[in-house]
């Protein structure tokens, strides 16, 4: 059961308005103690730094040597109507492309404090990866006709549903889909964090790459696809700055504010090819769904993920928070919880005002 955060410290945040950029002068206003930072301007990399002088610290994933931090640079060669080929050997199908609802302006929340964000941005900062756990073939060459119109149906389906941004095919095709200026109906109730602040709901702030899979199948995913992925993910990276760390699955992002826990969708819950597609063990960052906004989960979503690293280092966090600030661990949860609630009634006011669906 939720313990409702105590009314003295929440009345103090400050007054919400209808758009976030006529919210953020509010900001250097608020001091609310135990909960709220104090936030002025701040130059880049600050909200880390605020964050660990309140105990609250963001672990990197382990990252072997042989992982590069940065992607390298990538530049796109020749585009003609339907193709596009980049420097890195991608080669992307824009047969399928369509436009959805133009990126709005999204915002960014501090680690600690209310529903105010400290900034706003209108482009990509992260990448989610999904499966389309749609019907398969087995991947041999006698299937061969089986396997290309499975394909074209998936496509067909993620091109009226506007799902995701790029689509890898079992033979490693890669298909754009929502144009990268649009917002695709990934992600819906979700969290991730940075060491600029945390983002809610990532349809507008994270780009999708889907590979056609399905959880469990004997031929799940073929190397075609990760070789895919791979150029796939360095030229997103490349062209929006992506941070490697923000390079991550839907399972790690998805939560039920119904139930308060996180894994609505555990697709790719475990065993995510990130070396291979570049990346350090991205299972090992903590979830920011349970350690600033107080997320719970449940043993089937352990057994369905074999327990990542991250998950434990997140509880870890909220009972350190906790007992820094001298509360209980349900009762400093359930103050997480009151703010995310807020924060996610704001996002969804915001929508409306836009004309947006939630």
């Amino acid at each position: 059961m939720d313990i409702p955060a105590p009314a003295p410290d929440l009345a103090s945040l400050p007054a919400a308005s209808r758009r976030w950029p006529s919210r953020l002068p509010r900001v250097l206003l608020a001091v609310i103690p135990l909960l709220v930072l104090a936030v002025t301007p701040r130059p880049t990399g600050s909200a880390e730094t605020l964050a660990r002088e309140r105990g609250l610290t963001i672990p990197r994933a382990d990252a072997p040597s042989a992982v590069p931090s940065a992607a390298p640079r990538v530049w796109r060669v020749e585009s003609t109507e339907n193709i596009e080929v980049y420097s890195n050997g991608l080669r992307v199908d824009r047969t399928f492309l369509v436009n959805n609802r133009p990126r709005a302006e999204f915002p960014v929340f501090p680690l600690t404090g209310g529903p105010t964000p400290v900034t706003t941005r209108s482009t990509p900062v992260g990448i989610v990866y999904h499966t389309s756990e749609s019907l398969l073939a087995p991947f041999d060459e006698q299937d061969n006709r089986r396997l290309r119109q499975l394909g074209r149906n998936l496509l067909e389906v993620v091109r009226d549903e506007r799902a995701y941004h790029y689509v890898i095919d079992r033979f490693g095709r890669v298909f754009a889909v929502v144009a990268d200026t649009d917002a695709a109906n990934h992600a819906g109730h979700s969290v991730w964090a940075d060491a600029d602040g945390v983002y809610v709901n990532l349809n507008d702030s994270f780009l999708a790459i889907s590979f056609e899979g399905q959880t469990g199948a004997p031929d799940e995913i073929t190397p075609a696809q990760i070789a895919s992925a791979k150029v796939l993910t360095e030229m997103l990276r490349s062209r929006y700055s992506i941070p490697a760390d923000n390079c991550v699955t839907h399972a790690q992002v998805s939560v039920n504010p119904s139930n308060m826990r996180i894994g609505d969708h555990t697709d790719w819950g475990d065993r995510f090819p990130f070396a291979a597609v570049g990346l350090p063990d991205n299972y090992a960052m903590p979830l920011a769904s349970i350690y600033v906004f107080g997320f719970d989960y449940d043993t089937p979503f352990l057994e369905r993920t074999n327990g990542w690293k991250g998950l434990y280092a997140a509880v870890d966090q909220v009972e350190r928070q906790a007992a820094l600030q001298h509360l209980s661990v349900p009762r400093f949860r359930a103050m997480l919880r009151h703010r995310y609630k807020e924060i996610a009634a704001e996002i969804k006011e915001e929508q409306e005002t836009e004309g947006e669906t939630p």
